[in-house]
């Protein structure tokens, strides 16, 4: 066993197998020195506070790569101005390397403007604030709808919810005010519907029940009725119903009588004020208590007085028969009042 092992044969076979051994381990680092420029190292440039362009034009020529990041902008330094870069300067890197540089955008990032309408104003500023968008002037104008935002202005025009805006942005609010009072109500007879819809927004009111003589909601139908009458006061936000027909006004006499006896209904004044007395205030009665009955007391029977003898007879006068009758009679009718049973006292047992 031995001696085959210290053959020849198999010694050379050793031998040619550690030599290829070898030879590819250094053909393999001698490739990864070729392939990955190893020794040959460059210093990364200093192109901080250069604008970009200057630091792209640096870096491609000393061969290496390079990615812009836009920073959060900052106003003290210049737009598109290096403000950081990755490797630091002076380090030293190879060949085809990135480096990263972040840069000073030109201005703030854009943000989106929240939906803030029919919101309290409180909740509105808050919402504002949390995007980064300032709140300029508030306006306040007529609305039923108090302290709540109506519209958003940015620069005098209309802003709608979504829009994008730049960081630190301001906004104007239009907030209600709450409803106006006393509001004459315009005279529309004689219009179209679509001008006396468009004169009722005008004037601060809503648009209530339209009633259309054929149904068909034509909006150049003429307005013959409308309520509450022209002139009248109303608040904001009230309604005024309009009814519309092909037919001019002066057509519609019996269809306006019959709504005037509905929502014109006339009071007589000519009747003399109902007078109303003032009632005599009485005195409340006062109960007093009932005192409790007393329990009468027995009456003895009274005797009767001894007749004095009359003479001459030598017998005893007796006492008249009506004398005696009485005496029963007020016997019977008087009877003795009944005793109220007294409680026994409760004696005490002392026990020792």
């Amino acid at each position: 066993m031995l001696k085959s092992l210290f053959h020849w044969k198999v010694l050379l076979n050793i031998i040619l197998a550690a030599v290829i051994f070898i030879g590819v381990v250094w053909l393999t680092f001698r490739w990864l020195e070729l392939h990955t420029n190893h020794g040959k190292e460059i210093p990364v440039p200093n192109v901080m506070n250069k604008s970009v362009h200057e630091a792209i034009k640096v870096l491609d020529d000393v061969g290496l790569e390079y990615e812009v990041d836009s920073f959060k902008f900052d106003p003290k330094y210049k737009p598109f101005q290096v403000l950081d870069i990755f490797p630091k300067p002076g380090a030293r890197v190879k060949g085809g390397r990135t480096i990263m540089l972040k840069v000073n955008p030109r201005t703030w990032a854009k943000v989106t403007v929240p939906d803030i309408l029919d919101k309290y104003k409180g909740l509105a500023f808050l919402r504002l604030d949390q995007v980064g968008l300032k709140v300029g002037d508030t306006i306040f104008e007529p609305s039923i709808q108090r302290d709540a935002v109506i519209r958003m202005l940015f620069n005098g025009t209309v802003l709608k919810p979504g829009t994008q805006l730049e960081r630190f942005s301001t906004i104007d609010l239009v907030i209600g005010a709450g409803p106006k009072r006393n509001i004459g109500v315009p005279n529309l007879v004689g219009l179209s519907v679509a001008e006396a819809k468009a004169i009722i927004s005008n004037n601060l009111f809503e648009t209530g029940l339209v009633e259309h003589e054929d149904g068909k909601g034509d909006p150049s139908d003429i307005v013959y009725y409308q309520d509450p009458v022209a002139g009248s006061l109303r608040d904001q936000g009230m309604q005024i119903d309009l009814w519309a027909s092909k037919k001019a006004p002066s057509e519609m006499g019996s269809r306006i009588a019959y709504l005037n006896s509905i929502y014109r209904i006339k009071i007589d004044t000519t009747l003399p004020p109902v007078r109303y007395e003032e009632i005599p205030a009485f005195d409340e009665p006062v109960f007093e208590p009932k005192p409790n009955p007393e329990t009468p007391k027995p009456i003895a029977p009274a005797t009767a007085p001894s007749q004095p003898k009359t003479g001459g007879s030598g017998t005893t006068g007796s006492a008249p028969a009506g004398t005696t009758a009485n005496k029963k009679q007020e016997v019977s009718t008087t009877k003795p009042a009944a005793t109220i049973p007294e409680k026994p006292k409760v004696r005490k047992v002392v026990v020792e």
